[in-house]
């Protein structure tokens, strides 16, 4: 990790969606390492200038598509244009990932991906209600619409909304470590980093699970992952049965409070390997897991990687 802010372009297609348009520069701006800025960020588009909003809200676009030859990472927004990007902009985005530029984008950004040929031949995520007409647009993709997003090394596509959000919380994580991401995570007021997958490997998401009857126990589980909790120590806390528990729990976080609990001594996991060097055991038994065996099956299954080989390519970053 140098001293220099890693650069990153956000290239409007227009029209654009505001909401999803602001997502790198608010989450990405608030990174911040060491007391220095994580990124320097420069929103461009082909014709600089007032650029359309789809939603009514025209933006103020400074910088033309040099941009992306400055950059180190280019950021795709969601664009109304999902069949009829600019040339200039898709050649741009081609210059770009031919150099070897990580190049990503949110939800319908992904159109503007394919239409440049970037995602022949790769997994890749939109938007769930777009998938279809994604699919059948571009045959040459493999279509993943029920992941938060994908990680194909240097192209990363996300689905729409907040999962915009998870992405750049996930290329803070790549580029700094988990603890900066979670920083930027409370910075920016949304719910820690979920994961999405790292290279080459695709991870289902948590849905939503903010608020609810039963955010308190949640948050008193995971005070306490490292000890023993089943269904009867959470029913106990949460004053309830242990079958209303298990009803409550799933309308609120879309899993069981066992399949809860794993991802979660899984993140738990994966922050203590990127963040201290602790032996495999010792990082097994402070996540909850149990065994460095156990850990490395749990590792293996969903997150695809040993805990010693997640440590050695992530361990450098934090």
């Amino acid at each position: 990790m140098t001293d220099t802010p890693h650069k990153v372009a956000v290239l409007a297609v227009p029209p654009v969606k505001s909401f999803d348009f602001s997502m790198p520069s608010t989450v990405l701006g608030a990174v911040a390492v060491e007391g220095r800025a994580g990124y320097e960020i420069r929103v461009c588009t082909a014709d600089p200038g007032v650029v359309e909003g789809g939603t009514g809200v025209d933006v103020l676009v400074r910088h033309g598509l040099d941009a992306l030859d400055w950059a180190e990472t280019v950021i795709v927004p969601s664009t109304g244009a999902r069949h009829d990007a600019d040339g200039r902009a898709l050649d741009a985005l081609r210059r770009a990932a031919g150099d070897g530029k990580r190049v990503a984008s949110i939800c319908s950004g992904a159109f503007v991906l394919a239409q440049a040929g970037l995602l022949d031949g790769r997994p890749a995520t939109t938007h769930w209600g777009l998938a279809e007409e994604f699919a059948g647009a571009f045959p040459a993709v493999d279509v993943r619409p029920d992941v938060l997003f994908v990680d194909e090394g240097p192209v990363l596509t996300s689905a729409g909304a907040a999962a915009g959000i998870d992405l750049c919380l996930h290329l803070v994580r790549s580029d700094h470590g988990s603890a900066v991401a979670a920083a930027a995570a409370r910075a920016t007021v949304v719910t820690p980093v979920r994961s999405g997958g790292q290279a080459q490997f695709i991870e289902h998401p948590l849905p939503p699970e903010n608020g609810g009857s039963l955010a308190a126990t949640r948050d008193w589980a995971l005070a306490r992952l490292d000890r023993t909790l089943g269904l009867t120590e959470l029913a106990a806390h949460a004053r309830m049965s242990v079958r209303t528990l298990t009803r409550r729990f799933r309308a609120e976080t879309g899993v069981s409070p066992q399949q809860w609990l794993l991802r979660q001594r899984i993140e738990r996991a994966r922050a203590i390997l990127e963040s201290t060097t602790l032996p495999v055991d010792r990082v097994a038994r402070e996540s909850g897991i149990g065994s460095a065996e156990s850990l490395r099956q749990h590792m293996i299954r969903h997150v695809g990687l040993t805990p010693s080989a997640y440590r050695a390519a992530f361990r450098s970053a934090a």
